[in-house]
């Protein structure tokens, strides 16, 4: 084992943690290094890793909120109305879009969503998308007055991330900023959404995980997680904190930039 590996672990890690919350796309990023540098591919495991770590990132940082939907949910089954309860059935109710499109789809992107031709594509469009959600943004609504058509629209936004290149997080609060709500409330919203996602990706990777199958040793697979993980949640708090006086725009030019980038790879590197 040798300190290059170490490093494209801890490298890549950090990639995917930055990138799971903010709007612009992991896929994208995770892309590069291998067509740029030749590095090759960490494994089924390491995603598996690091996905937990963004899972546990989320979980945490958001441990009342989830804590408080729950025993909102809970009552709600008992007859008991609240705005928790209704935001709970909600985030279940927007989270069956994705799942229903990787049950469908997920055969079909793995095949022909990881060129770099499409992952280009999708990050300057669907950041275009969200510079004009933000420029024309309302902000007439908050996240107490969601209603049932509101999941489902940003639902079907997630569903629509699974091809590599949109962001989930990008999408979703574009769909929000779109159905009139703050910014605030479009990202608190997108990160509750991807609790249930999240783990169901983490499920649905471990299942393909073969004993014995890693390619990295555990002691990586675990700095990998944990990096992952500690930015995913730096990131979380800071997009939070921010995203009210920063908006959009600086990951929409950041998108523009990336998808430059990639386009430059395919036509004039080894990316075509």
């Amino acid at each position: 084992m040798n300190v290059s590996e170490w490093i494209q672990t801890i490298f890549l890690a950090l990639v995917q943690g930055i990138s799971e919350f903010l709007p612009i796309s992991s896929s994208a990023h995770l892309i590069l290094p291998a067509q740029l540098w030749g590095w090759e591919d960490q494994g089924l495991a390491f995603d598996v890793g690091v996905h937990l770590g963004t899972l546990v990132a989320v979980v945490v940082y958001f441990r009342q909120d989830i804590l408080s939907l729950f025993k909102a949910w809970l009552l709600s089954l008992k007859g008991v109305s609240s705005t928790e309860g209704l935001l709970s059935w909600l985030v279940i109710l927007g989270t069956l879009p994705a799942v229903i499109a990787g049950g469908l789809f997920v055969s079909a992107i793995e095949h022909w969503g990881r060129s770099i031709l499409i992952i280009a594509a999708t990050t300057i469009i669907f950041g275009a998308l969200m510079g004009l959600a933000d420029l024309y943004r309302t902000e007439r609504r908050a996240l107490a007055e969601i209603k049932m058509k509101d999941a489902i629209w940003i639902g079907l936004a997630q569903a629509m991330s699974l091809i590599p290149g949109t962001s989930r997080s990008g999408s979703t609060i574009t769909a929000a900023l779109l159905l009139g709500f703050d910014r605030q409330s479009a990202a608190r919203f997108s990160f509750l959404l991807s609790i249930p996602v999240t783990f169901g990706a983490c499920v649905m990777m471990m299942a393909r995980v073969q004993s014995g199958a890693s390619v990295l040793p555990l002691e990586m697979l675990f700095l990998g997680a944990l990096v992952a993980g500690v930015s995913a949640w730096c990131c979380i708090h800071l997009f939070l904190k921010w995203i009210a006086s920063i908006g959009m725009m600086p990951f929409v030019i950041y998108r523009m930039v990336l998808g430059a980038v990639l386009l430059l790879v395919y036509f004039f590197g080894s990316g075509s």
